[in-house]
């Protein structure tokens, strides 16, 4: 499990929000940053993509995805599948430890580095350390309220910043719409 970090993502009436925390820890001890940014857009702001792991991993990925969304044009689905082709059998690609949450108004997936490919049945998604405490809490939000994809991201990683020690309140979020 990769620690220090949590991200999660909505998929819902064509709307798409990904969050994730700030902290990055050092070990099992030591907080090193409090405002670190592990979700971006890119694709031209139509792709959300957030990571879990190591920080210079996660660079390597964001680069290469981008690479591949833009050989496929932003089809998100293919560019997925690709990268974690590559990146399983590449010899330096598959020491890199790190875990991708991809997202446009469409698809919602996670991608790692066993070649997985993921999409969640109920277009819910959650990474890192804190991910079952955020996944737990955007389906209840997801099912019980009327909130939008963004607000129901907020909110989970608001419960999760509660919960998990690896996971702090500070909220980077991202949104896409149709």
């Amino acid at each position: 499990m990769f620690k220090g970090t949590t991200i999660v993502g909505v998929l819902k009436n064509n709307q798409v929000a990904v969050a994730g925390d700030g902290q990055v820890t050092f070990g099992d001890k030591t907080v090193l940053k409090h405002h670190a940014r592990k979700v971006r857009r890119i694709y031209n702001g139509r792709v959300i993509t957030g990571f879990a792991g190591s920080v210079a991993d996660a660079l390597t990925l964001f680069e290469k995805f981008e690479a591949m969304l833009e050989s496929y044009h932003g089809n998100l689905r293919r560019a997925a599948v690709e990268l974690a082709k590559e990146w399983r059998t590449d010899k330096i690609l598959r020491r890199l430890e790190a875990l991708l949450l991809a997202a446009d108004c469409e698809n919602l997936l996670i991608v790692s580095g066993t070649g997985e490919v993921i999409e969640p049945d109920d277009g819910i998604a959650a990474i890192g350390s804190g991910a079952p405490y955020a996944l737990a809490a955007a389906r209840a939000l997801s099912r019980y309220t009327s909130l939008k994809p963004s607000e129901i991201v907020e909110k989970a990683m608001e419960i999760t910043s509660d919960i998990c020690i690896f996971t702090n309140n500070i909220i980077f979020k991202e949104e896409v719409k149709d």
